[in-house]
């Protein structure tokens, strides 16, 4: 009984091991993806004609401030008004009552500054990857620069390059992983997820739609 419990402990380990393995593997192969192409101040940013501001709620489900909202206005407005790219499409969830991500960002950034006409609200923007194609698909970019912080971007840069769009980042300031734990462990699955999204499942939007000109003059 002693040997076979031993064995099945040992085969849990080596499961236990693979798994963060393959974990830590995807992470990898999606930060890789990105190197070189994220950054952290407007100055270094390559232009582009849209900048896609990907979703966040303006607040949490308990009512508290969502710490990741902000800075990602921030970037996004700045990143409009030194003149890197001609209009904002901001892409998001709003796929229940009363939880609208696109209207809140674009809410913002008009208070930001940014003309109500350069910012384009994508409403389908349901996941990282259905925000990555339908800029392309939808919106008809082929280079665009995304808004988030920095673990958000680079997956975004993965899932672009597998569908043919050229793409870089503009970081928002962090969140301190003290403060928002949760957040980062998921990120981790969210990387798993990207890439057998690419490689294994074929996965697509869950909506495209008409095509939307967005106003670049």
């Amino acid at each position: 009984m002693k040997t076979i419990l031993k064995r099945w402990w040992v085969w849990l380990a080596v499961l236990a091991v693979a798994g963060l393995g393959f974990v830590f593997g995807c992470e990898w192969w999606v930060e890789g993806s990105a190197e070189g192409r994220c950054f952290d101040a407007v100055e270094g940013v390559p232009s582009a004609p849209v900048a896609v501001v990907l979703g966040t709620s303006a607040r949490l489900a308990d009512g508290r401030a969502n710490l990741f909202f902000l800075p990602r206005m921030e970037a996004a407005a700045a990143l409009f008004k030194a003149g890197r790219v001609k209009a904002l499409i901001v892409s998001g969830d709003n796929g229940a009552q009363g939880y609208d991500e696109p209207t809140d960002m674009k809410r913002v950034l008009m208070q930001m500054g940014v003309p109500a006409e350069k910012v384009v609200c994508d409403y389908a923007g349901f996941r990282t990857l259905d925000s990555v194609v339908r800029a392309k698909e939808v919106f008809g970019q082929q280079r665009v620069i995304f808004v988030s912080q920095r673990f958000h971007n680079a997956r975004a840069i993965y899932l672009a390059q597998a569908f043919g769009i050229e793409a870089y980042g503009m970081d928002a300031k962090d969140v301190p992983v003290t403060l928002s734990v949760k957040t980062f462990l998921r990120e981790k699955l969210a990387c798993v997820k990207a890439v057998l999204d690419v490689n294994v499942l074929g996965t697509q939007p869950r909506f495209l739609g008409e095509k939307v000109i967005v106003p670049l003059e």
